[in-house]
């Protein structure tokens, strides 16, 4: 076991290969911390700090001379922004009773096995129960023995370039990590090449434009992301190879917004993301103004100014589809998203027509952030936890699927309407957004859209997309009580499987996927019988792959992430991870 390295100590060597109450402002108090080479780290009280982060610089390969200004960055950004910083090399810190004051781990540039078996169980204990995991550079290069870690990390190192300089490509510019930073970002790093390509499971907010360096070997080459997992979140970022990374601004605030986003002090929507159309993202063609007012165009940003009127999408109507966009007010403003109306110049037409999910600080629960304007008031407690407070960016998305409009805000299911008015129609017409007025500052981002195909009548195989592999029958086998598996993609019968108007999955015709006996434990088995309309026969495809047992209220889920063939197909608690996310083929 290498020696433990307290704070100031030096490593040598060189590398091979979240308006709401839960987020009042608190005095930023330095907290001065004691360099020790004990064993554990004492579970003592977190002082005037909202939360604590412990830093883990254990490296059990090469090593990286940057990890002593890593972890004074870190220490710096938790005097500024009201955190405490714990930094260790001893693997021993990751007991259960010890996890248990962190809101927030960071693995700064380890490498290799650095955890025990017993270490390891305590850490996915610790995540999976609502901690928090940020991985710095070579964290990829970590645990490659540890299917767990993998997961949560997202993809394993491969190889790398020289350190050279490199454009970066910020995708998602509402996540606090990258919201500071323009469409692209030129900056000299050691840029890895990863094993698997993790934009499926992860949201990904940071790629590489590989034409900018020498060495890639990606193609689509993701850099820095982020996915929740279990009951906690994990973001990761390649980048921070170099002592100079730690004291430039820039990736300071990338560092912060990601310890930030998993120690659940700020929200965002990091859910796999694949399969959207850029609606807006710098380019206003085939969009209209309807009304006074407008918005400015700056900086891949929509600026409402004046009003009361609407710039509205009117290259397309739209029907099934998920709509995403980035908001952010300024103090109590108003503003709102508009769909299901008809071509109109009006924007009084259109919200007489429509409906307008409000975005709005402060109002009557039917008028505030999350509403269906004057129809259904947003979960407020479940939006409360999820909202980022005017000046801070969110993600809407906007789910159409025939009269039933689902709002999510930052990932987080938030209003779940059904149109009964025969006047309107949610889900035919057009989406737009809201210039409220003078005083109502809104800005948007990232407006994408997923049109959805997989209607009721179509037919075709089901792919894990944390396996690769498909949903199937256990042996072709068409019998009451069939177990289903995942098995390699063969096209065959027993994989084909039809949606219905009723929620069912048919194949063989009159079977149906099946909860066994209704059940609504976790680890109940799926498989096939008789088609009864039974609600256990029942599922509800979601727009981010997951697939939802209407019974249990649970989803499709592949035993214990497996990825062989043979693994058995079951029922068990949403958690966001790869094993339950599916795709049509």
């Amino acid at each position: 076991m290498l020696r433990h390295l307290t704070p100031g100590a030096l490593g040598r060597g060189a590398e091979g290969d979240r308006k709401t109450s839960v987020l009042r402002r608190l005095s930023a108090t330095a907290v001065a911390l004691t360099a020790a080479a004990a064993t554990l780290i004492p579970a003592v009280p977190a002082q005037a700090a909202a939360f604590k982060v412990l830093v883990f610089s254990k490296t059990a390969g090469f090593r990286h001379d940057s990890i002593p200004g890593g972890i004074q960055a870190i220490r710096d950004l938790g005097a500024a922004n009201d955190f405490a910083v714990d930094a260790t090399e001893d693997a021993n810190a990751f007991s259960t009773a010890n996890l248990a004051q962190y809101k927030a781990v960071v693995f700064l540039s380890t490498t290799g096995d650095v955890l025990n078996d017993t270490q390891q169980a305590a850490f996915q204990t610790y995540v999976d129960g609502g901690g928090g995991y940020v991985g710095v550079h070579s964290a990829a290069d970590t645990e490659y023995g540890w299917p767990y870690y993998g997961q949560l990390m997202g993809a394993w190192f491969n190889n790398h370039p020289a350190i050279q300089q490199a454009t970066v490509r910020n995708e998602d510019r509402a996540h606090a990590a990258t919201a500071h930073l323009g469409a692209t970002w030129s900056r000299t790093d050691e840029w890895y090449n990863y094993r698997t390509n993790p934009r499926s499971g992860v949201r990904v907010l940071q790629s590489l434009d590989e034409s900018s360096y020498s060495g890639g070997g990606m193609g689509d080459h993701p850099i820095t992301w982020c996915h929740p997992q279990s009951s906690g979140r994990s973001f990761y970022t390649g980048l921070g190879h170099t002592q100079e990374s730690y004291a430039d601004p820039n990736f300071r605030a990338l560092l912060l917004g990601g310890i930030r986003y998993v120690a659940k002090a700020t929200n965002a929507d990091c859910r796999p993301e694949t399969g959207y159309t850029t609606l807006y993202n710098g380019s206003t063609t085939g969009w209209s103004q309807a009304g006074p007012g407008s918005f400015a165009d700056s900086d891949a940003t929509l600026t409402s100014q004046g009003g009361m009127g609407m710039l509205w999408y009117s290259a397309k109507e739209l029907h099934a589809y998920s709509l995403k966009l980035d908001w952010k007010l300024t103090g109590d403003s108003n503003s709102g998203v508009i769909v299901g109306f008809p071509a109109t110049s009006d924007p009084d037409a259109a919200l007489a027509t429509g409906y307008e999910v409000q975005i709005d600080a402060t109002d009557t629960p039917d008028r505030t952030t999350g509403a269906i304007y004057g129809f259904k008031a947003a979960d407020v407690a479940a939006r409360d936890a999820a909202l980022n407070p005017p000046g801070q960016w969110n993600t809407y998305e906007l789910l159409v699927e025939g009269e039933r409009l689902q709002v999510f805000l930052n990932g987080t299911r938030i209003n779940d309407f059904t149109n009964t008015d025969p006047v309107r129609s949610i889900q035919q017409g057009y989406i737009g957004i809201q210039n409220h007025g003078a005083g109502d500052v809104a800005s948007f981002r990232n407006i994408r859209i997923k049109e959805l195909t997989s209607t009721p009548g179509s037919t075709s195989a089901v792919k894990g997309v944390g396996s690769g592999r498909c949903l199937d029958v256990s042996g072709g086998s068409p019998v009451n009580g069939a177990q289903v598996r995942i098995w390699d993609c063969t096209g065959q019968a027993g994989q084909q499987w039809t949606s219905t108007s009723a929620g069912e999955l048919r194949v063989y015709g009159g079977k149906c996927l099946d909860v066994n006996g209704a059940g609504t434990a976790d680890g109940t088995a799926v498989i096939i019988w008789d088609c009864n309309g039974q609600n256990n026969q029942k599922w509800r495809v979601n727009a981010d792959g997951t697939i939802t047992a209407v019974g249990a209220n649970k989803c499709l889920d592949v035993s214990g992430a497996g990825t062989a063939n043979g693994t058995k197909v079951q029922i068990w608690t949403c958690n966001g991870g790869a094993n339950q996310k599916w795709s049509r083929v």
